[in-house]
């Protein structure tokens, strides 16, 4: 594998894939410069067969690779669910070629030679993507994780409240007293680290309680 070595400082991962190695140089000492981790690869074969870190990352493709297209990398990255920002980079670009590249979801599309400081921005945007999509998975997480740990009855309850049926009503619904259905509601309220009742019914819509979508 023909990966440069990387720094030990910055945030954010940056992989690099062109076959000119001179390029290849060129970005990872650009990007070191301003303490960010860079993993350069000749191929794209090289690239789809390393193992991603865990922290956010971006991926900067150069357009025409030998053997393959930069757009046809992006396809098989879409394919294989990857979720990585890709910055693509060309010397023999055309609208066209960045119009469609755009539109299957690349963050940026810079034409060589390129500004520097047009590569960091392209870079600091794509890598800020990324990280928003991690702490968006992260939460949804530890919503369902908190959704999971509800008895069925605190499900329901959860659920009723989305409707916005007050506990009487929920009571009547449900065949309990309504002090039961307080005690019900508290419990998951506090599992779900709702403090208040419009935070509770907020997590219950992003869990897509109120399209039906949680038991």
């Amino acid at each position: 594998m023909s990966n440069e070595p990387g720094a030990s400082g910055g945030t954010g991962v940056v992989y690099v894939v062109d076959d000119d190695e001179s390029m290849r140089v060129a970005v990872g000492m650009l990007l070191r410069s301003v303490g960010l981790r860079v993993e350069a690869f000749a191929s794209a074969q090289e690239f789809l067969a390393h193992e991603l870190g865990d922290a956010p990352s971006c991926l900067i493709l150069d357009v025409r690779l030998k053997g393959q297209s930069g757009l046809a990398v992006q396809e098989q990255i879409a394919a294989g669910r990857i979720p990585i920002p890709i910055v693509f980079m060309t010397a023999h670009g055309d609208i066209a070629m960045s119009v469609k590249a755009m539109k299957a979801g690349a963050t940026d599309f810079l034409a060589k030679p390129f500004r520097d400081q047009d590569m960091l921005d392209a870079v600091t945007s794509a890598l800020e993507r990324d990280a928003a999509r991690r702490a968006a998975d992260q939460s949804s997480a530890d919503l369902r994780r908190r959704y999971d740990t509800l008895t069925p009855r605190e499900r329901e309850v959860m659920a009723l409240v989305v409707r916005g049926l007050m506990n009487k009503q929920i009571a009547g619904e449900m065949g309990l007293s309504e002090i039961t259905v307080k005690i019900h509601r508290g419990q998951a309220m506090k599992k779900m680290g709702s403090r208040s009742l419009a935070d509770f019914v907020l997590k219950a819509e992003a869990l897509g309680m109120t399209s039906g979508a949680l038991s």
